[in-house]
């Protein structure tokens, strides 16, 4: 085997690592905020709300407006929002215009 095989195949098994690390905390995180879910009694679970204090999440069906207005909203200068369906951060990208502008002044 050459030198050069080795090393591609050590670094794919690096970046292989890296992602199987992402998805698990993603996959701990989501369990994290149906359980958080679950130990509310029923008339209070809203599917959405923030976990460990700190990462949104939103489990609730999505709707178009919730999406549209999640993934672009000029009116809204963050550049990361919540995620409309799922666990973690989106892109606003509605907010880069405003973003591109400044940055060019």
């Amino acid at each position: 085997m050459k030198s050069e095989d080795i090393s591609q195949s050590t670094t794919e098994r690096r970046r292989g690592g890296l992602g199987d690390l992402l998805r698990l905390i993603g996959l701990a995180l989501l369990i994290a905020s149906v359980v958080r879910e679950l130990r509310l009694p029923k008339q209070q679970r809203t599917w959405h709300g923030v976990v460990f204090g700190k990462v949104p999440y939103d489990l609730r069906p999505p709707t178009l407006d919730r999406l549209t207005g999640t993934i672009w909203n000029p009116q809204k200068a963050d550049l990361l929002v919540p995620t409309p369906l799922g666990v973690g951060w989106t892109v606003n990208f509605g907010a880069l215009p405003r973003m591109l502008r400044t940055s060019a002044t």
